[in-house]
């Protein structure tokens, strides 16, 4: 493996062509504080159906099913607004029919004296003038009135709505940051013993379950991979030592190359399997760790190892400090790069980029390679997956590699993307929260 260090006084633009979606960033490399903008294999947006024309969801069939379907899209809070807003109106209209029945009554009593009134039938007419007069003007007005109201009352049925759920977007807020490693995090709801209390309790119950079951895993895992470490460690003595023998005949020591071949993968697989054990609970050790640190000291410990092809890696890295733990990142970055190097083609090259990207600390590994297709991609993130190839056939791993990287940015709250690179090869982008 040869490395092509990055010439001083211009950004490193190896690699860097545009993406199948053209989502490279072009901008300058780094800026003032050491913050890189580019250029970044940006991820690229999540798959979801277009919208329409308009920017409108639109609903399958003629308007009067968009219609139907209407409601469905609201927000809970819109239709508690809507509500609140359509039970005052009704309310209201039901007051003003009321009023102005007894208003009317009142006034239908009222006897109305007036100048130049000599007859009875000219005093009636009056009266039932003066009446209709009053009830347009009190119709009228109370209207106007239960409109302004109405604005009013929806606007405040909108702030109302927000407060009523705010414990159910604390449950859906904790939901969403939970994954394997965070299962220890509770709702703990304070409040009156009402239906959305329930559902928070259920939801702690149900996670208090999925945690000892998350638990008893792990720790079967890791006691197995314990327990599975000393006859390895002593079938590889016992064969060395026969190995170093030398009246060993040609047939026993190819038996025996081959036996410690086998017995380096089985050690690969339960190192792999200890580490996706550990890398799956919580953070017991948080620092502040610099991303370029640390890919510097994988590439030098990289660069000393024998590898079975020839990868030009081409280092761009900016200073980029993410929170957690230290050893956790170097399993993660180490990740990347060796499966960057055993999944491309002799003579081939590697990108590795360091950085802050829209806030976030990011590494990135770009390396040539087999095409990879868009389907398979997220299947290479689970345990024992390899690209065109079962648990059997493949040796250039245990297939933890990226299992192991998607646990590690699991625990550290962060995200990864993997795109195929055009051309063949992958491009993994592992973004963390800052620190």
């Amino acid at each position: 493996m040869t490395a092509a260090p990055e010439p001083s006084g211009a950004p490193q633009e190896q690699g860097a062509t545009a993406a199948a979606d053209g989502a490279t960033d072009t901008q300058p490399s780094s800026v003032p504080g050491g913050r890189r903008t580019g250029p970044w294999r940006r991820p690229g947006p999540q798959q979801v159906p277009p919208p329409g024309p308009s920017g409108v969801w639109r609903a399958e069939g003629d308007g009067f099913g968009a219609v139907k379907a209407l409601p469905s899209r609201m927000s809970v809070r819109l239709r508690l607004t809507l509500l609140y807003g359509l039970l005052f109106f009704m309310a209201g209209a039901l007051l003003l029919f009321v009023v102005s029945i007894l208003v009317a009554n009142i006034l239908s009593n009222v006897q109305v004296i007036g100048l130049g009134i000599v007859t009875q039938e000219q005093a009636e007419a009056l009266q039932r003038q003066f009446v209709e007069q009053t009830m347009q003007q009190l119709v009228g007005r109370s209207l106007v009135a239960l409109a302004g109201v109405g604005i009013i009352t929806l606007v405040l049925g909108w702030f109302v709505a927000d407060r009523a759920l705010s414990p159910l977007q604390r449950v859906t807020a904790t939901a969403r940051r939970l994954s394997a490693g965070t299962l220890h995090e509770r709702i703990a709801l304070k409040g009156p013993e009402d239906e959305i209390k329930e559902l928070a309790d259920t939801f702690d119950e149900m996670l208090e379950r999925l945690g000892q079951a998350f638990d008893s895993q792990r720790r079967f895992v890791a006691n197995a991979s314990h327990e599975l470490r000393t006859p390895l460690a002593i079938n590889r003595t016992l064969l060395e030592v026969a190995l170093g023998d030398p009246e060993v005949s040609d047939d026993l020591r190819t038996v025996g190359r081959t036996l410690l071949a086998t017995n380096a993968r089985h050690e690969r697989l339960i190192e792999g399997l200890l580490l996706l054990a550990r890398s799956e609970r919580e953070l017991t050790t948080r620092a502040p760790v610099d991303l370029a640190d640390v890919a510097s000291t994988v590439l030098e410990h990289s660069g000393r190892r024998e590898h079975d092809n020839e990868v030009a890696v081409h280092p761009e890295l900016t200073s980029g400090t993410a929170f957690g733990d230290p050893v956790l990142l170097e399993h993660l970055v180490s990740n990347l790069v060796e499966n960057a190097i055993k999944h491309n083609a002799d003579g081939g090259e590697l990108w590795i980029r360091t950085g802050l990207l829209d806030g976030y600390a990011t590494v990135q590994v770009e390396n040539t390679g087999p095409v990879v297709p868009t389907y398979e991609v997220e299947r290479l993130f689970e345990p024992f997956r390899r690209l065109n190839a079962d648990r059997v056939e493949s040796s250039k791993g245990a297939g933890l590699g990226l299992s192991i990287v998607r646990s590690v940015v699991l625990a550290h709250r962060g995200a990864v993307y993997a795109a195929p690179r055009p051309g063949g090869g992958l491009i993994v982008t592992v973004r963390l929260p800052p620190g």
